[in-house]
């Protein structure tokens, strides 16, 4: 029986051949939003990867490092999955509008959308709402497209008008529309109420295991009934998420039950995650520690709390902010079908 050929290094000629027009098309997009952002009075910032924490999201998973001094003493350091905590040190130490296009590290991840190590846009306005960030995030794609000389968002053959206005769409209505569940009837005060979720989530057919917990409830409904069905065509904005599936988010002020959190779909892609950033210091310690504690539950790890992040919050003013997975849209506007056809140099498998 013959060996099957082996693929080609993504350096060999012939394949960078056939990725370039994707990354010539990238810096072109990268050029454009760096333009929009500077003439809307952002200042380009640049933050460090290594850090105490690489932040604090149960089913993030991280890469651990070391810094050891030249006595030989050792300190645990993470790259960071997301360059928040250190974009809202900035907004502590007085910036009020920022952007950085920053690597970003995420273990146990690699597919057609998911890379170890990818540039994650993130953008944030002190004293705006965060609704302002969806205006944002529609100007963007359609910055995007006209960049990349397109009049259309594609991915495996779902294609998205850019310059339609993005659907705006609250995941009470989501799962009213798409799974015929309240969601809301399942938000108990305190704690949501993982039995009335199961017993929704059974009647349409939904897979409930025994030690399930009421967001992993929640995730597969999402992902089975929800995620498939919006952002075709247009783009959708899925607002108004739970508070407890947002840790990082304020309440919002018509109803507790829910957050100041959003996240952009288009083509079926997952593309951006929004807040109106919380910056209460001992609700945000309370909400990792919870965090931390499913993390533990689920992979027998937990990572550190950063401390100076949580006395930053204190001085945080008002905030709103976004992270976008900026290969993901360069992907989208160019047609590209794996997101290592938009990296220059993906990391390599032996």
């Amino acid at each position: 029986m013959s060996e099957r050929p082996q693929e080609r290094p993504w350096w060999h000629p012939d394949k960078h051949a056939d990725r370039r027009p994707f990354l010539v098309a990238r810096g072109r997009i990268k050029a454009a939003l760096r333009g929009w952002f500077e003439d809307r009075g952002f200042i380009e910032v640049e933050t460090s990867a290594l850090q105490v924490s690489p932040g604090n999201e149960a089913h993030l998973h991280a890469f651990a490092t070391e810094f050891r001094t030249e006595a030989g003493a050792s300190t645990p350091l993470y790259l960071h999955t997301s360059p928040e905590f250190a974009c809202k040190k900035l907004l502590a130490a007085g910036e009020r509008r920022l952007f950085t296009f920053a690597p970003a590290y995420r273990n146990r991840e690699r597919g057609a959308l998911h890379h170890p190590e990818f540039t994650m846009l993130e953008w944030y306005r002190a004293n705006e709402p965060y609704d302002v960030l969806m205006r944002d995030c529609a100007e963007i794609l359609a910055l995007a497209a006209a960049a990349a000389g397109t009049d259309l968002l594609a991915w495996r053959d779902e294609p998205v008008d850019p310059t339609a206005v993005p659907e705006r769409l609250t995941l009470v209505e989501a799962f009213s529309r798409h799974a015929r569940i309240d969601l809301l009837a399942t938000l108990g005060d305190p704690e949501p109420d993982r039995a009335a979720l199961a017993d929704a989530a059974l009647g349409i057919g939904v897979r409930v295991a025994s030690d399930d917990t009421w967001s992993d409830i929640f995730s597969r409904i999402l992902v089975d009934c929800v995620e498939p069905r919006i952002g075709r065509g247009q783009a959708t904005i899925l607002m108004e998420y739970p508070t407890v599936e947002a840790a990082l988010a304020r309440p919002s002020p018509k109803d507790s039950r829910v957050a100041e959190r959003f996240e952009l779909y288009a083509c079926g892609v997952e593309l951006a995650n929004g807040f109106g950033e919380l910056t209460d210091p001992a609700e945000q310690r309370r909400r990792f520690e919870i965090e931390m504690a499913e993390k533990q539950r689920v992979y027998g790890e937990r990572y550190p709390i950063d401390e100076d992040f949580l006395a930053a919050l204190a001085l945080m003013p008002p905030a709103s902010g976004v992270a976008l997975g900026f290969d993901r849209l360069v992907m989208l506007a160019t047609g590209a079908t794996s997101i290592e056809q938009v990296l220059w140099a993906p990391v390599a498998v032996t």
